[in-house]
């Protein structure tokens, strides 16, 4: 399981770090602002790609994680490619890279092996402790890696 950034509005599950509303101590307020920052720069980056592909834009829980890694990767590094080559026209090429032929979409509604483990792996990351045990562990992390600096 993975580690998100998250603001206040997602449930205390144990794979969402929530931003600290009105932290209090030096710790938490370090933090709070360390994560907001982080938060902020990924939202824009993973909009900038959500604008470009539409896989990216798309639900994708059936997808397994290596694949899903693998396809971000594939999108960023299209991306910078993309850029690139803009910037070598000096024009910039205004595509259409979203479209997508529903033709090319085939789904089942038979659960499979992967589905149902997706479903346990769902029920385990509602842990509220582990929620906040996992951000009460980070705050320290955090603290310990950037006092000493």
């Amino acid at each position: 399981m993975g580690n998100y950034l998250a603001n206040g509005i997602y449930p205390k599950w144990s794979t969402f770090v929530n931003t600290i509303p009105s932290s209090q101590g030096n710790k938490k307020k370090d933090f709070a602002t360390a994560q907001e920052s982080t938060r902020k720069d990924v939202e824009r980056a993973f909009g900038v790609l959500q604008q470009r592909f539409a896989i990216v834009r798309e639900p994708s829980p059936l997808f397994k994680v290596n694949d899903l890694t693998n396809i971000m990767k594939q999108c960023i590094i299209l991306h910078n490619m993309i850029i690139e080559d803009e910037r070598d026209d000096g024009q910039g090429l205004n595509m259409e890279y979203d479209q997508l032929d529903d033709d090319l979409l085939e789904l089942s509604h038979n659960p499979t092996n992967e589905f149902i483990n997706f479903i346990q792996l769902h029920h385990e990351i509602r842990d509220s402790s582990a929620h906040h045990q996992l951000q009460a562990d980070l705050i320290e992390h955090h603290w310990q890696l950037y006092s000493q600096q």
